[in-house]
């Protein structure tokens, strides 16, 4: 069945594994629900949502032009985020409501202490994956 292989493949291109705890933020009717799905399958069950304590391996930040400040949207989704999470930024492609430019993002990212690494095409949205650098020793700068 092509919608199933279609379905995991976003998981997989999202680098989200079985094991992982996934966490999403700025869900709206927009969203693309096949994306939801794959994850949701992949992990075995709902994601969170942004009332959740645990710590977020993976966070799915939903992004549209007219959402607000980016900045402070990326610094409340690393709050829970473990060391190694990541988060993922979807936003809707070039031409489409909501786009936002991809400068946008490469100004945002650092400011809220997280490097830009890669890219992913899901569908109608565009992802960019951010994580946090890695901590340097202590007294060295």
């Amino acid at each position: 069945m092509v919608a199933a292989a279609d379905a995991q493949n976003y998981a997989q291109k999202l680098g989200i594994t079985a094991d992982m705890v996934v966490q999403e933020l700025g869900w709206d009717e927009d969203t693309d629900d096949g994306i939801r799905a794959s994850v949701e399958e992949t992990i075995g069950g709902e994601m969170l949502d942004e009332d959740s304590d645990e710590v977020i391996d993976v966070v799915l930040l939903w992004w549209r032009d007219e959402d607000g400040d980016l900045v402070d949207a990326l610094m409340d989704a690393i709050g829970p985020l473990a060391d190694e999470g990541f988060v993922w930024i979807l936003t809707p492609k070039t031409g489409l409501d909501g786009h936002v430019e991809p400068s946008e993002i490469a100004e945002s990212a650092p400011t809220a202490g997280l490097t830009q690494t890669s890219a992913a095409n899901l569908g109608d949205w565009s992802a960019s994956r951010l994580v946090q650098p890695k901590a340097r020793p202590a007294g060295k700068r």
